[in-house]
């Protein structure tokens, strides 16, 4: 483990950019970055203009550890290069940016109110590549759709027994338990999920290190008390289908709850803009996620 990007993650001012969209979410990214799907026809010209379009981003000068703690990347991405430096090695080396990597395979079906991992199971190889590729730590996301206590608790147990496996290989885990922000029972899924997260970090060794990323909550600061748990380097939001300026105001409202947006991040993006008019808009999306996410 790298301690200054650890040193950095868990006292940097900033927030995280998530910049993973796998393979069920690419063609709706690119779409919203103006590249329809007649423009590509197959998944090699579908990632490689998808790693164009991150690569954009990554290297816009807006684009600076003045802001951005970290980046989130797709397992695609990390295996890519940017101006001959492996994707990850460019964003700490040029950027001073910590390298983070999505390794859940998506969702399985809605069971008990909840989403669970589909298994990984190439997870060990997947791990032994992040840390060939010099990756800090990975991110894995479950949804809960409904204040089922049983649904809950599963989600968090496999992501921390998932967690534990990650860290062992030397990374840091990001632990992402989302609620969909439009369940109906949003709040109370909030409450159960805080307190099976308390229950697994509780047993975990005192050295084990996990980040968490959670959806902004019903009740502000209702996460204030997982920031102090000394196994938790940082606790981020998910922007989880809010608009920009909606997940910045709600976002704003929680003290020491930092972004880690995706969506968020690219809204107003296109190929079809000038370089002027890309880091243009990518320069004030970036300062207004950053000057929430440092309240």
């Amino acid at each position: 483990m790298n301690s200054a990007q650890l040193d950095r993650m868990h006292s940097g001012k900033g927030f995280i950019a998530a910049l993973d969209q796998s393979g069920g979410s690419t063609p709706k990214a690119l779409s919203q970055y103006g590249v329809e799907e007649n423009s590509y026809t197959n998944d090699e010209e579908m990632y490689t203009l998808v790693h164009e379009m991150r690569t954009r981003i990554i290297k816009s000068p807006e684009f600076n550890s003045e802001y951005i703690l970290g980046a989130i990347l797709f397992e695609n991405t990390i295996d890519r290069k940017i101006d001959g430096q492996w994707t990850a090695d460019y964003l700490w080396e040029k950027k001073n940016i910590v390298p983070f990597l999505k390794v859940d395979k998506g969702l399985a079906d809605l069971i008990n109110g909840v989403q669970l991992m589909k298994p990984i199971p190439d997870l060990d190889e997947l791990l032994t590549r992040a840390v060939e590729k010099n990756v800090f730590g990975t991110k894995m996301r479950s949804v809960i759709k409904e204040a089922n206590a049983e649904g809950i608790r599963e989600v968090v147990a496999q992501q921390f027994k998932v967690g534990k496996q990650i860290f062992q290989k030397g990374l840091v885990p990001i632990i992402e338990p989302e609620v969909d922000i439009y369940s109906a029972d949003k709040e109370k899924s909030e409450e159960i999920l805080k307190e099976e997260i308390k229950k697994q970090l509780n047993l975990l060794d005192n050295d084990v290190k996990v980040m968490l990323k959670l959806s902004i909550p019903t009740v502000n600061d209702f996460y204030s008390e997982l920031m102090l748990d000394p196994h938790v380097v940082r606790v981020v939001a998910l922007s989880g289908g809010y608009g920009q300026e909606e997940a910045n105001e709600k976002l704003a409202q929680n003290h020491g709850l930092i972004a880690s947006f995706s969506r968020a991040l690219s809204e107003g993006l296109s190929a079809g803009q000038s370089d002027d008019a890309f880091n243009n808009k990518l320069g004030k999306t970036i300062k207004d996620i950053y000057t929430s996410s440092i309240t």
